[in-house]
């Protein structure tokens, strides 16, 4: 390759990113060269990353993980028995015993499966899953992007499209456009705390026939990055829209362990699907992804995940299995997978340590959440939607129109200028809305809150000192 005319024309139309996170990198390395800055370091809460942030792992997850990565330890005493049978049942289920092993099969080990089904079905109450309905794969983005890769056909008019909605995760856009997919907004009702509006639904996919050719729908619940929790009403109904249209049904379940908004619950699209009798249970195409991001877990870092292939044709599925052949999942997060959906019981050694940890977590979540809410509708020129689950909030900034002119100036969107501004000034890393897919003129931020509460504080702080500064510059 001896130039750019020579690389991949759908590699060269990915979007590029707005750099936030590079930009950190950078002010962090210069701190650590000597240089004078006004914070003594910078903090990244613009991703879901509660490691990053300070949040603790679970001991359970680690201590298994650690034995299995040096069996050695096995003969360890001081860590919990249910520690050691569970990581010589997780070697066990490795070829040659060995987390270096290959994996056993194309769809991940059979051992890890198992343990998938078996937490759906206990998830989904009277609904059965079945261990050849999952696949396990590096991360849910890595099984939503085999999923568009089997779908994506064609170009111009006759291109595969997907639904998606905007605000979306951070990591789709890029991700469609790598796998040759169209793009097709649908727009959540922020004014309804980031609602799924069926009307918008409809004027999104006819507005995009006659300019690609729709196949499926992205639904991401608990709302990633909104934290809006659907009910059984909405969810019905986008079932009967999916089923109507003939479209694939693509939900992405990552923040079902996070629900603590008051009176809501999370329901599985597979769940309600199947309560809603056979005519749609045996003929709706449903893909579901899960992943070791959960905020509970946090284990982002190992990249694990799996997906549920619901009604799909056994032909079209044996081709998605078959383009696993040579990327067969890893096996190391395969079992922290298996820690995530299979954790200790009660009566279990290490069942209480889990059990508080898990709970520390969560009240951790919950409560900055809710704090950080009315600490943002407190700013002047921002307004936020309480979040319901999941780990972020989304505010909207109301900027002065000579700092979006001035970003204009610069080439820049105006939300991707504020969070520059405030990295370089308070050592700050959020998130720009337009990482989400949100184009139009409300501008908004992205804040991970999954974080200790000191660190929260500190980030808080620095926020509203920055914001105020700026609203002083153009009164």
């Amino acid at each position: 390759m001896t130039s750019m005319q020579q690389v991949n024309p759908r590699v060269l139309g990915i979007r590029e990113p707005s750099k936030l996170q590079s930009l950190a990198a950078c002010v962090t390395q210069e701190i650590r060269q000597g240089a004078n800055k006004p914070f003594k370091k910078v903090i990244d809460v613009s991703s879901c990353d509660p490691h990053r942030a300070g949040m603790d792992p679970v001991s359970f997850v680690r201590q298994v993980l650690a034995v299995c990565l040096y069996p050695e330890l096995l003969e360890d005493k001081s860590l919990p028995l249910d520690v050691r049978q569970r990581a010589q049942t997780l070697l066990g289920a490795c070829e040659g015993r060995s987390v270096g092993s290959y994996s056993t099969t194309s769809c991940g080990l059979p051992l890890v499966q198992k343990s998938v089904a078996e937490f759906i079905t206990s998830r989904d109450v009277g609904v059965k899953s079945r261990l050849e309905d999952i696949i396990l794969c590096g991360g849910s983005q890595k099984a939503v992007s085999m999923v568009l890769h089997l779908m994506a056909s064609r170009e111009g008019r006759t291109q595969t499209g997907v639904l998606t909605p905007a605000p979306c995760p951070h990591t789709l856009p890029a991700l469609l456009e790598m796998c040759g997919v169209k793009q097709v907004l649908y727009h959540l009702m922020e004014d309804q705390g980031w609602a799924v509006d069926l009307n918008e639904m409809q004027r999104a996919l006819k507005a995009a026939r006659g300019h690609c050719e729709p196949r499926a729908i992205y639904i991401s619940n608990p709302g990633n990055p909104t934290g809006h929790v659907q009910d059984r009403e909405t969810m019905e109904e986008l079932i009967r829209f999916v089923a109507a249209e003939g479209l694939v049904l693509l939900a992405e379940e990552v923040y079902q362990d996070s629900v603590f908004g008051h009176d809501k619950e999370f329901l599985s699209y597979k769940k309600v699907l199947f309560d809603m009798g056979k005519e749609l249970s045996e003929t709706v195409e449903l893909v579901s992804f899960h992943s070791l991001s959960s905020p509970c877990i946090g284990e982002c870092g190992l990249r694990g995940g799996y997906m549920e292939i619901i009604n799909m044709e056994p032909e079209v599925t044996k081709h998605l299995k078959r383009m696993l052949g040579p990327y067969t999942p890893p096996v190391l997060p395969q079992l922290a997978l298996q820690l995530m959906v299979n954790p200790p019981t009660p009566g279990e050694l290490s069942y209480q340590t889990y059990l508080q940890e898990i709970l520390h977590i969560k009240t951790t979540l919950s409560q900055n959440a809710q704090r950080a809410h009315e600490f943002l509708n407190a700013l002047p020129g921002m307004t936020c939607q309480p979040a319901m689950a999941g780990v972020f909030l989304f505010p909207c900034l109301h900027l002065p129109t000579e700092m979006i002119e001035e970003a204009k100036m610069l080439g820049v969107k105006a939300d991707v200028l504020y969070c520059q501004r405030l990295l370089e000034e308070e050592g700050v890393c959020l998130g720009a809305g337009c990482e989400n897919g949100q184009e139009d003129q409300n501008y908004h931020i992205r804040l991970c809150v999954l974080a200790p509460p000191d660190t929260l504080d500190q980030v808080l702080a620095r926020l509203r000192s920055f914001h105020l500064r700026l609203l002083s510059r153009f009164p």
